[in-house]
């Protein structure tokens, strides 16, 4: 069932723009009278010209929009200077409605070029259908293209213009939520390390759950690739770390480490190297993003530990990466659990907090309830310690000056930061990076 429907005018020349009430018409009673639904939402998508007035262009195609009662409330004209804004600005309309099924009418030339703005603008979770903007009669000066074949595509310099229009174009837009803020640990040495967590203010995202510098992307979610890319590059100039010299693991879940330099696993939680000026990074909704940091080898290690990572031993693994590949001794190497869902909100099921409670029985709260309360953060520590890490050398919720505290529940902090556990679905991410100074 189509939920919106896009009619894609943004390339008809100005002076066509305003003759064409009876192609708007015709094409919207079309609409109206096919759809499955009594109204779609509709958004008319139109070029605006550099220092034109916004509203004069709109109010030549009322006309045609006033004889289209039951649309009325629900049809939109959106006008701006590029494609790329104008399909951004539509995209967040139908985001504000929860809306995901989309046909998009418009001239046949542009349908190849609509795909590739799509692409990018969009991700799995919308479907979209296109179909031909038919001529009326009384629209005889507009030529239409002859179809192109399917297997025809734009070719490499036209993407390249539509993904440099779009980087643009992110660029420009304002922050949300504030500035963009870094917590960073007291225990790693700043002259030498470069690194910290981030919050999820500073970006650009909009979607309430994902608002605002939500840092990965996925087919599940509504914030495509191209806006995570500029909160990343947002972060980047505000740490002072190169964003095409960045590296995130390839979540799994497990135990599974990369080693920088060497072949790069399918999948992996850690991630560890000794090259300098490279930015490694381990995401974290609840899971613990953890950085490891080891000041006399000059090496450092990122790692994702969720329940199941936690019980694998990811963290122990990611110091063994390091212990095994470049000498360090597991007594000179630095921990910081950076914010995660808290042993005051996180609840697992039964046979699950089983296995934290043969760790430690402290890492359970209502053991015998159906779903106790789980403590991961204090279960990494053990572990850790167990591995040999100096209980010293571990920085995590246990530490006594709460201004050196940036184990943050992420749970109970929607204003700082990301939760998978609080909001569902589509949730935002933060991030823990580190680097070795050059």
């Amino acid at each position: 069932m189509v939920e919106a429907v896009l009619l894609d005018l943004f390339s008809l020349p100005a002076n066509l723009q305003s003759n064409i009430q009876g192609l708007l018409r015709n094409t919207l009673e079309t609409i109206e009278k096919c759809s499955s639904i009594p109204a779609p939402f509709v958004y008319v998508m139109c070029c605006q010209k550099q220092g034109s007035e916004k509203n004069s262009k709109q109010e030549s195609l009322l006309p045609a929009l006033r004889e289209v009662q039951s649309l009325k409330k629900r049809l939109e004209v959106v006008r701006a200077l590029t494609t790329a804004a104008a399909l951004y600005t539509i995209k967040q309309r139908l985001d504000e409605k929860d809306l995901s099924i989309i046909k998009v009418i418009l001239p046949t030339l542009r349908k190849d070029l609509m795909k590739v703005y799509i692409d990018h603008l969009f991700t799995a979770v919308y479907q979209f259908e296109f179909e031909d903007l038919q001529v009326a009669s009384d629209c005889e000066n507009l030529q239409i293209a002859e179809p192109r074949s399917e297997e025809q595509t734009l070719p490499t310099q036209d993407v390249a213009l539509i993904r440099s229009e779009i980087q643009l174009y992110l660029e420009s837009l304002p922050s949300l939520k504030g500035e963009l803020t870094i917590l960073r640990s007291s225990l790693i040495p700043d002259d030498i390390f470069l690194h910290g967590f981030t919050t999820r203010t500073g970006g650009i995202s909009y979607i309430p759950t994902l608002s605002s510098c939500n840092l990965f992307s996925s087919s599940k979610r509504r914030d495509p690739q191209v806006v995570v890319k500029e909160n990343l590059r947002r972060l980047a100039n505000a740490a002072g770390f190169n964003p095409e010299a960045f590296h995130r693991v390839k979540i799994d879940h497990a135990n599974a480490v990369c080693i920088m330099g060497k072949t790069e696993p399918d999948s992996y939680d850690g991630i560890v190297t000794n090259q300098k000026g490279v930015t490694i990074a381990a995401p974290g909704a609840d899971c613990i993003p953890v950085l490891f940091a080891d000041p006399v080898r000059k090496a450092c290690g990122a790692a994702h530990s969720g329940w199941k990572g936690t019980l694998l031993g990811v963290s122990m693994a990611t110091v063994n990466a390091m212990v095994s590949e470049y000498g360090c001794n597991v007594k000179d190497i630095l921990v910081v659990l950076g914010p995660s869902v808290g042993p005051c909100c996180y609840k697992l099921p039964h046979e699950s907090a089983k296995e934290f409670h043969r760790i430690d029985p402290k890492c359970v709260r209502l053991f015998d309830s159906a779903s106790p309360y789980i403590d991961i953060r204090r279960a990494t520590r053990i572990l850790l310690e167990s591995g040999g890490i100096l209980p010293e050398n571990i920085q995590d919720d246990s530490v006594t000056d709460q201004n050196q505290n940036i184990t943050f529940c992420t749970a109970c902090h929607p204003d700082k930061f990301y939760s998978h556990f609080r909001d569902g679905t589509n949730f935002g991410t933060q991030i823990g990076f580190i680097s070795i100074k050059d």
